[in-house]
């Protein structure tokens, strides 16, 4: 997905088709628009194959995206049944979390929505994934939401969660694991999860 450059003209498009072509490009994107898709750029993430939406969200790595799902599996109770994914992504860690638990995956871009619904759809051997497209920052879970969960992820981008983690605050789930790229917004929101009750277990 290119980004900085004005709209593009014929010329130009016509220029990064030949140049997808020669280099073998799956699919690319100015600012998110499609210029040519030759073949879905399938991103494995668990058991599914997902097509991230143009210019969507990854890790820079899949060795990174790999070590940060294996501890957020990690930090959670194993009797676990159902738990929440917030700021979902395309599900990197949905898919995951999926494997042995009902998921209930919720962000608030709708292509990114649709490309987790759509890889869900296609994938054999997972627990249910349910999706919801909800504003996080203006429309954190509630309380009642909350409860119907054994454990909740977070992955935030850099501004945090700090609504979501009021209401996580004065909710009844039992964990909280919170993927942060951002030590100051972090440490805002882990200091009203303590204020609420929650112990801080660990910190990578």
């Amino acid at each position: 997905d290119i980004r900085g450059h004005g709209p593009a003209g014929d010329k130009l498009r016509l220029s990064l088709t030949e140049a997808a072509e020669r280099l073998d490009l799956a699919r690319l994107s100015m600012h998110g628009e499609i210029v040519v898709e030759r073949r879905p750029p399938q991103q494995r993430m668990g058991k599914a194959m997902v097509a991230p939406a143009p210019g969507g969200f990854l890790q820079a790595t899949t060795a990174g995206e790999e070590a940060i799902a294996a501890l957020v599996l990690a930090g959670l109770p194993a009797k676990a049944k159902r738990v929440a994914d917030l700021f979902a992504g395309c599900g990197p860690f949905a898919f995951r979390l999926a494997e042995r638990t009902q998921v209930h995956a919720v962000e608030s871009d709708k292509a990114a929505v649709l490309a987790l619904t759509r890889a869900a759809g296609a994938t054999q051997g997972l627990k249910p994934i349910t999706s919801e497209i909800r504003d996080l920052f203006r429309r954190p879970l509630l309380e009642h939401e909350l409860n119907a969960f054994d454990a909740v992820v977070l992955d935030p981008p850099r501004a945090g969660a700090e609504a979501q983690a009021r209401r996580l605050a004065s909710a009844k789930t039992g964990t909280v694991v919170y993927v942060s790229c951002d030590v100051g917004s972090f440490a805002r929101d882990a200091a009203i999860l303590i204020a609420g009750g929650y112990a801080l277990e660990g910190v990578t």
